[in-house]
């Protein structure tokens, strides 16, 4: 990712945290900085040792987890349940209202992508939700997919 790409999240990304009455601290900064710079959802302790390996010092893993829940609760972090990984969010610069996200998970390579899910899909889940007499919590999906590259090999 080019610096002025990263300039520019940095910039949005303490803005939506001063919004948020949140501080955008240094190690706030690098953990995003770590998951802009993977090429694939890390977990924290991943994000660990590349913090170490980066930032020549080390955090604990649950202060990694306390950071990352801040950073999810404003979307400039997901949390890939079903993977038990996060990535930064690939929409922080954008102006625009964002759509409920779904990411395509690459099965054999790691590789996730995330697009927005149109509203008039999520209402039509969350009726489906209901008339089962079940209420939506979550409406994060996430997809078990082939990337283009990997379904070539195969």
């Amino acid at each position: 990712m080019s610096t002025s790409n990263k300039v520019a999240i940095f910039t949005k990304a303490e803005q939506i945290c001063r919004n948020n009455g949140v501080k955008f601290t240094a190690k706030r900064k690098n953990v995003l900085g770590v998951l802009l710079d993977a090429d694939k959802p890390l977990s924290a302790y991943d994000i660990v040792e590349k913090y170490r390996n980066t930032h020549d010092e080390s955090l604990p893993p649950m202060s990694v987890y306390r950071m990352l829940d801040a950073l999810s609760t404003m979307s400039l972090v997901h949390k890939l349940s079903s993977e038990n990984k996060y990535l930064a969010c690939s929409h922080i610069t954008c102006d625009h209202v964002h759509e409920v996200p779904q990411f395509l998970i690459c099965k054999n390579c790691g590789k996730v992508a995330e697009k927005g899910i149109q509203t008039s899909v999520i209402d039509a889940l969350k009726n489906s939700i209901e008339q089962a007499d079940f209420q939506l919590i979550n409406s994060q999906i996430e997809l078990q997919c082939l990337c283009k590259d990997c379904a070539k090999r195969s």
